[in-house]
C-alpha cells in the first residue's frame, strides 16, 4: 500500500466512524455494508461493559473526534509539514512497538496512525482496559482494506521491535524505561491539563471547562485536573455554569472516587469547596484525584506563566484566553484535539522518520 492509498484508507476510516455514529449518512458511505455496522455496534457495547469507565456517551466522542480529524484536508494539511515524509516512505521499514495506556478510549490511536504513514510496521500492545475497540476497528479497516492486516501486529507480548513508543504512568515509565531505554524510543509518564481563569469568563465558557474536567470522567491527560484563579476568585459562577454535568455522580466508580475524597477532607479537617459532584481543593499540585480540581490563586498573569514555564512537563495542555500569552486551548476543546497536537509536545511523525 503506496503512500497516497494510505491517506485514503484513513479518510475512509474516519468516513466511517461519521457514518456509524449518524445512521442516517450511511448511503454515502458505501465500502461495508450493514452487517459490518451491526458488528461494531455489538464490540462498543462490548467495550463500554468490559470497562465501566467507557460509557457509551465517551466512546461515541472519542469515534466523533476521530470522524472530525480524519478527512482528507485535515490529514493533508498535516502532512504538509513534512515534506520529505514521501521519499522517507520508500526507505526500509522498521517494526516499531507500541504500547497503549487504557485510561481513555482509544488513546493510542494517533501513536497508530503515525506509524502507518510513516511506512513503519506497527507492533502493538494493547491495554487491557481498552483492547476491544481497537481490534473491532482492525477486523472494520481489514474489510475496507484486506491488505491493511500486513501493516500492522497486535501481540500480547511485545517483542521483536527497532524502536518502541511507549505510554503510562510515572510508575510503569521506569518499567519501560529499563526494558527500552536502548532502543529509540518516546516514553510518556503522567501529566495533566490546566485551565487559567480570569474571572470575566462569561457562563458559556465556564460551562465549555465543565465539558474540559468531566469528559472521560477527568481520566485523561488532556482533562483540566487544576484551575488558576485571580486571589479573590468567587467559585459561585463556576458552580453554576457546570450544574449541567451533575449525572457524573450517576456513575458509580466516579462517585465511589468522590465519596472517598470527600471524606478525607472531611476527617482531616482541610478546606473545599463541594457542589454534590465536584470537590475543589487548593493545592499547590497540578495532577488531581479523579472528582477534584486543584486550584491555586494568582496576584498577576505574569507570575502564572513563570509558573507554567517551571513546570512544562508536567502539564499537556492549557484551556484559556489570548490574556494568557501562551499556546492555548479554547474552553470546551481539550478532548478535541487536532492531528498535530502531539502529545507531551514530542513530534511522533518526526520520530518515525528519523529512524535508522
Amino acid at each position: 500500500m503506496n503512500y497516497q492509498q494510505r491517506i485514503e484508507q484513513l479518510t475512509q476510516v474516519g468516513a466511517f466512524f461519521g457514518a456509524f455514529l449518524k445512521p442516517e449518512t450511511r448511503q454515502d458511505f458505501t465500502l461495508l455494508k450493514d452487517d459490518m455496522y451491526q458488528f461494531f455496534e455489538k464490540e462498543v457495547d462490548e467495550a463500554s461493559y468490559k470497562n465501566p469507565w467507557f460509557i457509551r456517551e465517551n466512546i461515541d466522542h472519542a469515534l466523533q473526534a476521530w470522524a472530525n480529524a480524519l478527512t482528507r484536508s485535515n490529514i493533508e494539511d498535516w502532512l504538509n509539514s513534512y515534506p520529505d515524509l514521501k521519499n522517507h516512505f520508500e526507505k526500509d521499514t522498521k517494526r516499531v512497538g507500541i504500547v497503549m495506556a487504557g485510561n481513555i478510549p482509544l488513546v493510542g490511536f494517533h501513536d497508530f496512525i503515525c506509524c502507518f504513514l510513516s511506512g513503519h510496521h506497527a507492533v502493538i500492545k494493547l491495554s487491557k482496559d481498552d483492547h476491544i475497540l481497537f481490534r473491532a476497528i482492525a477486523k472494520i479497516m481489514e474489510h475496507i482494506n484486506p491488505s491493511y492486516t500486513e501493516l500492522f501486529s497486535i501481540v500480547d507480548k511485545l517483542e521483536n521491535f527497532d524502536a518502541v513508543i511507549a505510554t503510562g504512568s510515572n510508575n510503569t515509565a521506569r518499567y519501560f524505561d529499563y526494558y527500552f531505554g536502548k532502543y529509540p524510543h518516546i516514553i510518556r509518564k503522567n501529566r495533566n491539563s490546566i485551565a487559567v481563569l480570569s474571572g470575566n469568563e462569561s457562563e458559556n465558557e465556564l460551562s465549555k471547562l465543565g465539558e474540559d474536567i468531566f469528559r472521560y470522567f477527568g481520566l485523561g491527560c488532556r482533562n483540566v485536573s487544576k484551575l488558576y484563579v485571580p486571589v479573590g476568585y468567587d467559585f459561585k459562577h463556576f458552580f453554576e455554569a457546570i450544574q449541567k454535568y451533575e449525572k457524573v455522580q450517576f456513575q458509580s466508580k466516579y462517585v465511589n472516587n468522590y465519596d472517598f475524597n470527600k471524606s478525607i477532607y472531611l476527617v482531616n479537617k482541610e478546606d473545599h469547596f463541594d457542589n454534590g459532584f465536584l470537590l475543589l481543593k487548593e493545592d499547590l499540585a497540578i495532577g488531581s484525584p479523579i472528582s477534584v480540581v486543584y486550584f491555586e490563586y494568582y496576584n498577576d498573569i505574569e507570575s502564572v506563566r513563570a509558573n507554567l514555564s517551571n513546570r512544562y512537563e508536567e502539564i499537556q495542555c492549557i484551556v484559556g484566553g489570548k490574556s494568557l500569552g501562551v499556546d492555548f486551548v479554547h474552553f470546551g476543546e481539550a478532548q478535541n484535539p487536532i492531528l498535530w497536537d502531539y502529545a507531551d509536545g514530542i513530534d511522533t511523525l518526526k520520530f518515525l522518520m528519523n529512524l535508522k
